[in-house]
């Protein structure tokens, strides 16, 4: 197991709002826990009494109460949570309504904006005002294709208001990318910025918001910002209006919250799309605010005073989990742009200026950090940096300790780790404990999870499939055009009835800690960005002189890269041109994360007997490892091939 790196001074520990719940729920239920193991303990094995106090302890916003927890605790998937209650997600989001900064906006090159509280919330008010004039009702669908900017979050939080459903997408998708997301839930309104830079490059989003529209014609307004142009043109896009000439111009507009269940629906967020058309997940509106609230009050420790800031886009769900931190007023970051323009100390610079305190990011740009030869630590000051957090991949031992060499020694650091399904986390940091180098501290609470073997049991000290055998309120309530629920049993209880099973290798230490192994499907996690392999394939099929193809991701330098094997079509080769094309074609329509790093002809694709693709029997070749199903494979001489690629030989 990797060192101890880091052990909060108990002053630390008892000023953590991990050490007040615990103290509280000691008071409520007469228990004398004195550490989070044991906290833990009980919040799993009493889940309606754990969501429960911690419904009272955040002071949820609700217009009435809720008659019981759960209904049982024991059913997964169905159980039904806080039956009863009312309540609205952006309420909670806009509790603070003062003259202290809620939102700091950095772009590339751009001096930062910022807004407070109280001109979020007027903000809001004037937005959802025009939304409801142009009768948006709870249930209807409001979609964004946007940077990471204040007028997203506005949009997300007045949509939300009315009870209508947020979905949004990153402007690096390409059309087809758009079509797939957004052509199944239709939305009646879309937001688009004018486009967006990266790398000091301005990126247009109109030409291609103007053919997403020729595709879907469900939406009745596009609301513009004019983010790289003041004054656009918009004669290209029909039912079209600029962001401000759109707000309501009411003189002190209040905002009508919509009183809703508790499981009604909030966002629509989508699978990787590794098997076809993304799966689209529908959470709800109680669960995602319970467990947000659960993970930035109780794990992430955030606080009324922090600056709380994470590297993420629209596309992500870290982007969902950032914006839920406003019910507890802190200064919120974001920043729209490459992390490396103009130089590797971009990010470091802004969290001095802004004074950040939890800084939030991936394993993959930690890497490349470290690698850039950039010690933020040295040449920036991060007096008051507090929480490193880290996800999207596992972090090694290698870049925890660079975390506390180079950036700073006395922070707590947070590898999380869950998932777009449920919007969170099933492992998090926890600030009453210490850390130690490639292991993220614990098991979220109220998270029953466990490493299962082959045979399906417990294990520890061992790696085996993440799996979590009760149910938790950020569950998705169920996944679009899946009338029977099939789709939503197949994604996660096929394995293991009533329980679910993440598809994550993971192994739980005897001290209660997670480390991360992986993906156990085929899903690539470049950069910390989920991927699905059903998303190059289809450009592919675009390109005559490929006949086949098949992506993997290959762990390289403490990242994922993700590796394109071509068989090409009969009296064709893989030239130069044809990468150049090939790469083109999925940087154009899939996005630039889609970009392999290598790509490699081949003289044919292993498939099942079922024509089914197995790119995780290619993986294993790859890693050296036995593929121990070879018959059920139409031709698995084939695997041969990819054995002791000079390409692909780590250096």
């Amino acid at each position: 197991m990797g060192k101890k790196l880091y052990d909060p001074s108990p002053e630390r520990v008892a000023k953590t709002r991990m050490y007040s719940f615990m103290h509280y729920v000691n008071s409520r239920f007469d228990r004398s826990f004195k550490v989070y193991p044991e906290l833990y303990a009980w919040s799993v094995e009493n889940i309606g009494d754990f969501w429960g106090a911690l419904w009272d302890f955040a002071e949820i916003r609700h217009s009435a109460p809720y008659e019981q927890v759960v209904d049982d605790p024991l059913k997964m998937p169905g159980a039904r949570w806080f039956e009863g209650a009312r309540l609205n997600f952006a309420e909670n989001l806009l509790r603070y309504r003062d003259n202290r900064t809620a939102l700091i906006f950095q772009s590339e090159d751009k001096a930062p904006r910022s807004l407070t509280y109280r001109e979020l919330y007027d903000q809001v008010a004037r937005v959802a005002h025009s939304l409801k004039s142009l009768g948006v009702m709870p249930g209807d669908r409001v979609a964004g294709f946007m940077p990471n900017m204040p007028e997203t979050i506005i949009a997300m939080l007045a949509a939300a208001s009315l009870g209508a459903v947020w979905s949004s997408c990153s402007p690096d998708f390409g059309i087809k990318g758009v079509l797939d997301r957004f052509g199944q839930i239709r939305p009646k309104v879309l937001f688009t910025a004018t486009g967006y830079y990266f790398k000091g490059k301005e990126i247009d989003s109109l030409e291609r918001i103007s053919q997403v529209l020729k595709e879907i014609d469900s939406v009745e307004r596009v609301v513009v910002v004019p983010l790289t142009r003041e004054e656009p043109d918009l004669s290209r896009i029909s039912n079209s209006v600029l962001f401000d000439d759109f707000k309501s111009e009411l003189s002190d507009p209040e905002i009508e919250f919509e009183q809703l269940p508790f499981d009604h629906p909030l966002y629509v967020m989508y699978s990787s799309g590794t098997t076809g058309l993304p799966k689209c997940m529908v959470q709800s509106a109680g669960g995602i605010l319970m467990q947000h609230v659960k993970e930035h009050l109780l794990h992430t420790d955030v606080l009324r005073g922090d600056t709380i800031f994470y590297f993420t886009t629209c596309g992500w769900m870290m982007w969902n989990w950032l914006v839920s931190s406003l019910s507890l007023g802190p200064r919120v970051v974001l920043f729209d742009g490459n992390p490396f323009h103009p130089d590797p100390g971009v990010l470091w610079r802004m969290a001095r200026d802004q004074g950040i305190t939890v800084f939030g990011t991936s394993a993959g740009y930690l890497a490349a950090l470290e690698a850039s030869g950039v010690r933020p630590g040295r040449e920036y000051d991060l007096s008051g940096l507090r929480a490193l957090l880290s996800t999207g991949s596992p972090l090694s031992e290698e870049g925890f300790e660079f975390v506390y060499r180079e950036i700073k020694s006395d922070l707590q650091l947070a590898s999380i780790a869950g998932g777009t399904d449920l919007n969170g986390c099933f492992a998090l940091g926890n600030p009453m404990g210490p850390v130690y180098a490639g292991e993220l501290q614990c098991r979220g609470l109220g998270m029953k999870v466990f490493a299962f073997d082959e045979q399906g049991q417990a294990v520890y000290n061992k790696q085996g499939e993440l799996v979590c055998t009760a149910p938790f309120p950020s569950m998705p309530i169920y996944f679009w055009d899946d009338p029977d629920g099939l789709k939503y049993y197949r994604a996660y209880f096929d394995v293991y009835p009533g329980i679910w099973r993440h598809g994550d290798f993971v192994e739980i230490t005897d001290r209660g800690g997670v480390v991360f192994y992986g993906r156990s499907d085929a899903t690539l996690n470049p950069g910390g960005v989920r991927i699905g392999t059903a998303e190059i394939y289809r450009q592919m099929e675009q390109i005559e002189e490929i006949e086949d193809s098949l992506v993997i991701g290959q762990d390289w330098k403490n990242d994922v890269r993700v590796i394109l094997f071509v068989k090409p079509a009969p009296g064709q080769e893989l030239t130069d041109e044809l990468k150049s094309r090939i790469v083109s074609t999925i940087r154009t329509h899939a996005s630039p994360r889609h970009v392999p790093a290598k790509i490699i002809q081949v003289p044919d694709i292993p498939y099942t007997l079922n024509m089914k693709k197995v790119e995780l029997a290619v993986k294993k070749v790859i890693q050296g490892k036995t593929v121990s199903n070879k018959d059920a494979l139409k031709n698995p001489e084939c695997l041969d091939y990819f054995a002791d690629m000079p390409e692909l030989r780590q250096e």
